[in-house]
């Protein structure tokens, strides 16, 4: 059988920085040139970054992929590198017309290449477009209808894209048609809990259907709400995974593969089997197999634990958010609970203490803990602390406007976001804020206070969740001969906005034992009222939440950005209306909404 050497290079790309990416291109495929590589293969759109969203409806950028896809193709071959075949994601544009979808010719294609010695000599655009969950393409991309089969040192090599593996017919099914020894699939796999336990055993059915191995790369790293994880892999025909590289880093996976020789000649039409017809088309690159070799190694990356998962994931998005966006710190406020105290500690381990500016601000009611907590914490950590009180100020605000009860309440924690958007403007430091998905939920929160900030790394992370979180990282920091970063009272201690005498969560919301399932199953979910009550829940507590949460769209429309980790994402994933007269509390007993809440763990 035809030996193949394959790289996989999980790399971190950056959303229309066309030179930046193919400058990254080139120095991973030199690594892979280096590794012995016969074929590299990077993520999809790699050229443009992904998603690029809007930008790929304009002409200027369409064209500009284009133009640095020939120009890498070049460059390539000028560094060396022009004997290995470098598959690459970039924009690409229809060349004709395509009348059963209403679209004219020159509409933009999320398109895969293959280049080789100086030239494009494959071009292929994605078949299966998504269109659910964080996915739009078919707002964007007219979908490919051909399937180009590269053979490369005797071996036929089709190349796919991302949602091509998750639908079944379309061109895996074309690719056991056109007898395939190789299917490589390119992709932008956004992260979620648990999606790496579904993406090989997906890829292990695909390559049944192909007949041949799947070798899978995704990139890795941030682009705004979305965190990729790399966790590429190659299955072979048998649907076992022979090799794959490790999560939330860049890494060039190499992999040594027997495969079968190419014997078929086969153009033209075939059935796709999902109701749509693809031609193959064949390329030569070079037909004789290579001399035997002694293949390497493989590397199969350990698994993580669903913590270290989740905590690689916020790690990554805060890191390049930042580092993207190019700002030089961040800050956020440090009350001494345990919101803030898991949104430090997950900008330290992803900026360094030195990045890191916290603050306390402690209000008329704050516990002589919560500003001992606080400190502690920046303390073990080497974070760079200050105090501001914020009394003066809502004293000074309260001489000239007559407030009582809950407005006094959001008054405090506007102060306390006045202040940190103050000093980020001196600064030039980024503003984290530190709500969760249970507090964004239930509208806990205050606009223009709390919920005011640039970035909110725990935005998709419910409040069971922030516990389990920050126990884990004290474990490992244990467990490494190291100091715990988060105080255990801090851990321990009622969760209390402390905006008012003897305040706790607890008088507001349910448990978070009972909430974070409620709101799981009416989010994540979908459940209606009915079904939550059957469900076990209890009525009222049912009616109270659903009445929380549709009540405070309108805030969470609001809210910065954050990295998904779950299913269904407040903006990207879950759309709903601000206005809307649909309601599923409709009992005379149903609680009205209040007009404004204060979180929980205010800064």
């Amino acid at each position: 059988m035809p030996q193949l050497r394959l790289g996989l290079a999980q790399v971190d790309p950056v959303v229309g920085d066309l030179p930046g990416n193919a400058e990254l291109v080139r120095q991973w495929a030199r690594r892979a040139v280096d590794a012995g590589c016969h074929l590299v293969a990077f993520p999809e759109m790699v050229l443009t970054g992904y998603p690029a969203e809007d930008l790929v409806l304009r002409h200027s950028f369409v064209q500009a992929s284009l133009d640095a896809l020939t120009r890498l193709a070049a460059d390539l071959a000028a560094d060396g590198c022009g004997e290995v075949a470098v598959v690459v994601g970039y924009c690409g544009r229809t060349e004709k017309p395509a009348p059963a979808l209403g679209r004219p010719a020159g509409e933009p294609q999320n398109s895969a290449a293959v280049l080789f010695r100086g030239e494009v000599v494959s071009r292929y655009a994605k078949h299966h477009l998504p269109n659910y969950g964080v996915f739009d393409e078919f707002r964007y991309f007219v979908r490919g209808d051909r399937l180009p089969v590269v053979r490369l040192h005797g071996v036929d090599v089709a190349t796919v894209v991302c949602e091509d593996l998750w639908q079944e017919g379309g061109p895996m099914k074309v690719a056991c048609a056109a007898e395939a020894g190789l299917v490589v699939c390119i992709n932008g796999s956004p992260y979620e809990r648990g999606k790496d336990e579904m993406r090989a055993p997906l890829a292990a059915r695909r390559a049944a259907e192909a007949g041949a191995p799947v070798a899978y790369v995704n990139c890795v790293g941030g682009q705004d709400e979305l965190v990729f994880d790399g966790d590429s892999f190659v299955v072979d025909a048998a649907g076992s995974v022979i090799a794959r590289a490790p999560r939330w880093e860049e890494h060039l996976l190499v992999a040594d593969l027997d495969l079968d020789a190419a014997t078929s000649d086969t153009v033209g039409p075939a059935d796709a089997g999902d109701g749509t017809a693809m031609a193959v088309e064949r390329v030569t690159l070079t037909t004789e197999p290579l001399a035997a070799y002694a293949p390497a190694p493989p590397e199969v990356a350990p698994p993580l634990d669903d913590d270290a998962e989740v905590w690689g994931a916020l790690v990554t998005a805060v890191r390049d958010y930042v580092e993207k966006n190019r700002f030089r710190s961040v800050v956020l406020g440090l009350s001494g609970g345990i919101d803030s105290a898991l949104v430090a500690t997950i900008a330290r381990d992803a900026l360094g203490a030195h990045r890191v500016h916290v603050v306390g601000m402690p209000s008329e009611w704050s516990s002589d803990h919560s500003v001992s907590d606080a400190e502690d914490l920046a303390n073990r950590q080497g974070l760079q602390w200050s105090i501001v009180p914020i009394k003066p100020v809502v004293d000074a605000f309260m001489a000239s406007v007559e407030l009582t009860g809950l407005a006094v309440e959001n008054l405090q924690a506007r102060v306390r976001g006045t202040t940190l958007m103050a000093l980020s403007n001196e600064h030039g430091h980024l503003v984290l804020t530190t709500g969760n998905k249970s507090e964004a939920a239930t509208g806990f929160s205050t606009l223009y206070g709390d919920s005011a900030g640039g970035f909110a790394p725990i935005k998709d992370v419910p409040k069971l969740l922030v516990f389990r979180l920050a126990r884990w990282r004290n474990r490992v920091a244990a467990e490494r001969g190291e100091i715990p970063p988060i105080p255990e009272s801090t851990i321990t201690k009622p969760p209390s906005a402390e905006l008012a005498p003897g305040q706790l969560d607890s008088d507001r919301l349910p448990p978070y034992d009972v909430l974070d399932p409620l709101l799981d199953a009416y989010i994540e979910g979908d459940q209606g009222r009915a079904q939550l009550i059957a469900a076990g829940f209890d009525e009222a507590t049912v009616d109270r939440v659903i009445t929380l949460v549709d009540s405070a769209e309108y805030k969470r429309r609001q809210s910065p950005p954050g990295p998904k980790i779950t299913g269904r994402a407040f903006g990207r994933d879950r759309r709903l209306p601000i206005t809307s007269r649909w309601r599923e509390v409709t009992a005379p007993t149903a609680p009205e909404p209040e007009p404004e809440t204060v979180r929980p763990d205010e800064a």
